[in-house]
């Protein structure tokens, strides 16, 4: 009878297998079973990091036109930040806080720190590229939001997941679009919008889907629905593609993903790599 060993002369060729070779297969050992439901809470922070850049293009626009004042953007976005800080503390009854050791004053040192650094330099940022054609400007300004919404984490484990470079690339945007505007107050509070919507808005949105499930998909819902409220004052149908675009990602999307694993077929079998699981560390000694 044939054994599958290589250390005995056997009266059968080396690539000789008999009909219990077969009885080891095993299909879709490590597949995961996706809920349609779960896929779409999930696609939640792709639906709010597109809405975060609609936002954020379409208050420069509004600036730039002059239909929004820097004073009241300002205002609007110290209101907005200071809720967001009392809720970001109040979901979890300050326990991230406490853990971290940071305190209040902290946030306030590094607050003002920035805001008066920003404003400082902000004739800087304005005059930074008035060598540099508009048309450059904005093509600049589009790759970098892209590669943002590329690199941005979103909660999945991969290699091109880069929250720093993301953020950077947000910023560096914001920085080409700010000097775009009429004046250096623009300039300042265009950048320091661009901080609170690309990295303290998102903090807040996972710290809401860690702890508050519901009130992290109400808040989605009402961040998309202003967003495209907002895009429909400028073009109507850049509302609808987007909207559609929204609605590919949070159900088609989804849907397709959910049909695609019924179609998956990964076979395992002896013929797989063998794994050494023992701990051989004491080999190393």
């Amino acid at each position: 009878r044939w054994q599958k060993v290589l250390y005995e002369r056997q009266p059968f060729p080396d690539n000789y297998v008999d009909q219990r070779f077969l009885e080891e297969l095993r299909k879709n050992v490590h597949a995961r079973q996706y809920r349609y439901q779960a896929v779409v809470f999930q696609s939640g922070a792709v639906v709010q990091q597109l809405c975060s850049v609609c936002v954020f293009v379409l208050t420069w626009w509004y600036m730039d036109a002059g239909i929004l004042s820097p004073q009241g953007l300002f205002g609007a976005a110290l209101v907005s930040s200071l809720l967001g800080y009392v809720l970001f503390d109040a979901v979890d009854g300050g326990a991230g806080r406490w853990a971290s050791g940071r305190t209040r004053w902290a946030d306030l040192k590094s607050t003002l720190v920035f805001a008066a650094f920003t404003y400082g330099f902000s004739p800087v940022l304005k005059t930074l590229t008035e060598s540099i054609s508009t048309d450059t400007i904005y093509a600049m300004s589009a790759l970098m939001l892209l590669g943002h919404l590329i690199f941005f984490d979103y909660g999945a484990n991969a290699a091109i997941v880069s929250s720093t470079l993301s953020l950077n690339m947000a910023i560096f945007a914001s920085v080409c679009l700010a000097s775009r505007l009429p004046r250096a107050l623009h300039a300042f509070v265009m950048v320091t919008f661009a901080m609170q919507i690309f990295a303290l808005w998102p903090m807040l949105q996972k710290k809401l889907k860690a702890r508050t499930p519901r009130c992290y998909v109400g808040v989605t819902v009402l961040f998309a629905l202003a967003a495209l409220a907002g895009l429909a004052t400028v073009s109507s149908v850049g509302a609808v593609l987007f909207a559609s675009l929204l609605l590919a990602i949070s159900c088609l999307c989804p849907y397709c993903l959910i049909r695609l694993q019924l179609l998956k077929d990964n076979i395992h079998g002896p013929w797989d790599e063998a794994e050494i699981k023992e701990d051989l560390s004491r080999f190393l000694m």
